[in-house]
């Protein structure tokens, strides 16, 4: 007997059909939204597809119920659509710091876990064993800004959910625990430690001969030297000024240096100090591309080669090496606590000395370093107490 290609179920409500040239029957049903919707049985008998486009017809009126698309999503989905976005705030500098932090949280750890399964289908149960793989690849318990980054991303990925119609925001999508290992604030350097790093710079400097090593150090000092005249953030920050950043701002006929850097927490303007210039003329004039341009043409000109590289142009993609070898080589890669300084540490000394030597208030130092007064307050209450030691004592 031959199969019909055409039937009406649910009083007309569910349309079965076998396509052309297929096995497998096809069905189609308009739900409350007005909208057609087409899926596939998997069946070529009329009896099994009959009961499979009733189920996928039930499924999805009950799903329209509870504010649920159609169709469940899985992570991965989800995913590969955040990471569009995330990638286009990227080119775009938008961002760029959060953004590349929740693409490596994405891919690195919710992908490979999380992968085909439905995201409105997670349990708190799933979170929690979740963050146990998570902390095992990891091999340390993360500390809570980690969390707060690892949070974040979750919420960007199910903002995705919501804003595609994917699931609704009455959803109670499972939440990521944000609370972590008290993190330790960053070695700095003391102002005697300081002044016994740029004296050992002078002669290290003259160092370094096989290839292009010795202008790398030269490269590396006033990367150091620019770091503590402006608290900017080394990496992405740093290495993403170009000459055309640089700009003169006059302040009651008194003439600052203004930078534009656009890094993790997006784009602002710092004062550096005045110092600052004779960094700047040490990097001009060996630069070959830009010096038979007149130092102070430059700014006018808004050259747009990067600040911080090379004399041939090249910038190098991290200075974090030749900062340890040399922080090694001067006695000074561990505090009297034995923690290893980086250049971030560059970053906390010139809060320090801001807080404590030029007394420069909190909210002025945020807006200087692109931080929140709040974690300023967080990490350096300590030496906000110690600035009002005249009125406290």
């Amino acid at each position: 007997m031959t199969q019909p290609s055409l039937l009406l179920l649910r009083d007309g409500e569910v349309v079965l059909y076998r396509r052309t040239r297929s096995l497998l029957y096809q069905c189609r049903f308009k739900l409350a939204d007005g909208k057609w919707h087409r899926f596939s049985t998997r069946r070529a008998s009329l009896e099994s597809a009959i009961t499979a486009a009733c189920d996928l017809y039930d499924e999805a009126r009950y799903r329209q119920r509870l504010g649920l698309t159609h169709r469940a999503h899985s992570v991965a989905q989800i995913a590969a659509i955040t990471l569009l976005e995330l990638r286009r705030q990227i080119d775009s500098s938008s961002g760029r710091g959060a953004s590349n932090t929740y693409v490596t949280c994405i891919e690195k750890y919710f992908v490979p876990y999380f992968g085909d399964k439905m995201l409105e289908e997670l349990t708190h149960t799933d979170m929690r064993e979740f963050e146990l793989w998570r902390d095992r690849q990891m091999a340390r318990k993360p500390k809570t800004s980690t969390l707060n980054n690892f949070t974040s991303a979750w919420n960007r990925l199910i903002a995705t959910a919501v804003e595609r119609g994917y699931i609704s925001e009455r959803v109670p999508v499972p939440k990521l625990t944000a609370k972590g290992v008290k993190g330790t604030a960053r070695p700095a350097f003391s102002e005697e430690e300081i002044a016994q790093l740029f004296a050992f710079m002078d002669n290290w400097t003259q160092g370094g001969a096989r290839g292009n090593e010795h202008e790398i150090r030269l490269l590396l000092r006033d990367y150091i030297e620019m770091l503590l005249l402006t608290g900017m953030r080394h990496g992405t920050e740093a290495m993403g000024i170009c000459w055309r950043h640089l700009e003169w701002h006059t302040d009651k006929g008194v003439r600052y240096l203004r930078i534009w850097v656009d890094g993790k927490t997006g784009g602002r303007w710092l004062i550096a100090k005045h110092r600052a210039v004779e960094v700047l003329k040490r990097l001009h004039a060996r630069q070959t591309d830009v010096n038979s341009l007149a130092f102070e043409d430059m700014f006018a000109s808004r050259v747009p080669q990067k600040l911080f590289r090379l004399s041939d142009g090249y910038q190098p993609v991290s200075l974090n090496g030749t900062f340890r070898r040399l922080l090694r080589d001067a006695g000074l890669l561990t505090n009297s606590e034995g923690q290893t300084r980086t250049l971030y540490s560059i970053r906390h000394t010139y809060a320090t000395l801001e807080l404590l030597r030029n007394s420069t208030d909190i909210h002025t130092l945020s807006r200087q370093m692109g931080n929140s007064a709040l974690m300023i307050e967080r990490h350096y209450s300590k030496l906000t107490a110690t600035m009002a030691a005249d009125r406290l004592a």
